[in-house]
């Protein structure tokens, strides 16, 4: 589908110290512009100080537009002014939700934009069997979807145990995408050795999860092409990053996950001022964030080439990234951190997408009898980390109850079923160190069920509640105060205005850690307790599972 939006295109120069990427050189010189492609780049002079750099935009090489919080028209508007340009966008999160009609709805609104998204097809809805999501992608649902000229990938193979074990309807996926000549993203936690040597060997190209440089280079050694991630909670980037300056046509940067607040502060621009703040060498970096991904994704973005859409940056300089214009197409859509023109559009409510289907909960649904046990199982949260551990606790008793332990901060989680009524799995959680009332949301990867987490049951109870009379949202409260983010697109998206929803998020998150977290993303920590594919211990709507021998417990 062509892109909807529309405006005229002029003809300009620019002039500037011009990045030249693939030749690793920068000259004083001209673009010129016409009707949105670069027809001439002129060398003038050696680079001259105090000018402006001209240089391809960067590109988001895997994320998940939806938990940005905001609509893809919206997560545009603030993306152009830290000079992005195009993100490869996994529309995993709203598949879980709603489907094919969640695709649906981020292409189009997509398409509203002159930003260029590049969708996916999700690979793993639901994502295992063992939590219930609101849709299914079956391998035909999928191949429909590949034939989709602006689905450019298979995103995540998260599955990674279904391609070891050869599961039929898993390589039915990867054929398709081979089939259609399109490249297959990975999701491999840890995998090491033969099993991830298996797990290549399907076709797999990337990965995005690597814990350590050790994992990191044994994917690369094999051939397989390493992000460098660095979300709102999930971040690799201080154990990967030594490694780009020996495989720079192997490594890419990625956000996967980032909250409205962070990326009103930055995008990939900071992991490049981070990269050359630690020595890495400027082309290195560059390549990484600007040129890796249009050539592995063979994507219709711009390289500052003639020919090229004329998608680049201007920027003050090469240390801080600090972005003066950016232009897609052609046209300037951001200045000095301004957008410019109204090329976002109005959302109409209407053309919300949801499926939202459980009832209020009374505070005694969220009882955990207490049966004699000397222990608990108990996940550990890690800040900055999608990975958890297992621990052992004492309970907590009250009247034959077994309940939040304040003082030890082994809390009450959590999750209920959002797409019908259902059993509440519930469990207990460290490190989020609240002190008083609850924390809930509708954002709970990968079924994106409810998850909440809080000192006692009736806080939970009301925190449910309030995602369950939002259809979906984040919410914080003490039984005094309660700030609530809506979100009504899918339970994970706002349609207002994307500064406005980051002014929202950012009150909330304070709430929360005035509430006494510790963490540095609450919510983005919560969304992933509920994230089956990542061990070692996490909670779905079904219960207690252990990510390492992918199994449900009996708890």
């Amino acid at each position: 589908m062509a892109n909807l939006y529309k405006q005229q295109m002029s003809n300009f120069k620019v002039e500037g110290n011009i990045v030249d990427i693939t030749n690793r050189n920068i000259f004083f010189g001209e673009v010129e512009v016409e009707d949105g492609k670069i027809t001439a780049i002129t060398k003038i002079a050696e680079a001259k100080d105090e000018i402006p750099f001209i240089l391809p935009g960067f590109i988001d090489s895997h994320v998940h537009i939806e938990s940005s919080m905001l609509i893809p028209s919206e997560f545009a508007r603030l993306a152009v002014t830290h000079g992005t340009v195009a993100t490869i966008s996994d529309p995993h999160e709203i598949a879980n939700v709603c489907g094919m009609a969640g695709v649906e709805f981020m292409i189009e609104n997509g398409n509203t934009v002159p930003f260029k998204f590049n969708f996916g097809a999700p690979s793993c809805v639901p994502a295992t069997i063992f939590e219930t999501a609101g849709a299914e992608l079956n391998p035909d649902d999928v191949r429909a979807l590949l034939e989709r000229p602006e689905i450019k990938y298979l995103s995540e193979m998260m599955n990674f145990p279904g391609v070891l074990h050869q599961d039929e309807e898993v390589l039915r996926k990867i054929a398709s995408a081979h089939e259609l000549g399109k490249p297959v993203d990975g999701h491999a936690p840890g995998l090491r050795g033969d099993a991830v040597q298996q797990y290549i060997d399907a076709g797999i190209s990337t990965d995005h999860e690597c814990f350590t440089a050790e994992e990191a280079l044994d994917k690369l050694q094999r051939g397989m092409k390493i992000l460098i991630r660095e979300g709102s909670a999930a971040k690799n980037f201080e154990a990967l990053i030594d490694l780009l300056n020996d495989w720079p046509e192997m490594m890419m940067f990625c956000s996967d996950d980032k909250h409205p607040d962070s990326l009103v502060e930055s995008h990939i621009n900071a992991l490049c001022s981070r990269a050359v703040a630690k020595g890495i060498d400027l082309f290195n970096v560059l390549q990484a964030a600007c040129i890796n991904p249009i050539l592995h994704y063979k994507l219709d973005v711009g390289a500052l080439r003639v020919g090229d859409a004329a998608d680049f940056i201007l920027a003050e300089d090469l240390v801080n990234f600090k972005i003066r214009q950016t232009y897609i197409n052609g046209i300037l859509l951001a200045e000095n951190r301004q957008v410019q023109g109204n090329w976002v559009k109005h959302f109409n409510d209407q053309e919300a997408v949801n499926q939202f289907g459980c009832s209020f909960k009374t505070e005694s649904d969220f009882t955990f009898p207490f049966t004699g046990q000397d222990e608990i199982l108990a996940i550990e949260a890690l800040d900055g980390q999608l990975i958890t551990n297992k621990l052992s606790a004492k309970p907590k008793v009250f009247n034959d109850q077994i309940v939040s332990d304040v003082e030890n901060d082994i809390l009450k989680m959590v999750v209920v079923n959002r797409y019908h009524d259902a059993p509440i799995a519930i469990a207990f959680v460290k490190n989020f160190g609240l002190k008083r009332g609850a924390i809930a949301s509708s954002v709970a990867h990968d079924s994106h069920n409810i998850i909440a987490v809080g000192v006692n049951d009736q806080s939970i109870c009301e925190a449910v509640n309030l995602i369950i009379k939002e259809k979906g949202g984040v919410v914080a409260l003490d039984g005094i105060k309660e700030e609530v983010l809506a979100l009504p697109v899918a339970g994970l998206m706002s349609n207002h205005n994307g500064y406005q929803v980051a002014e929202c998020y950012t009150a909330i998150d304070k709430f929360a850690k005035d509430l006494g977290s510790t963490l540095q993303a609450p919510f983005m920590t919560l969304s992933f307790m509920a994230l089956l594919v990542i061990p070692r211990l996490k909670l779905s709507d079904k219960g207690l599972f252990d990510g390492d021998e992918f199994r449900l417990l009996v708890y």
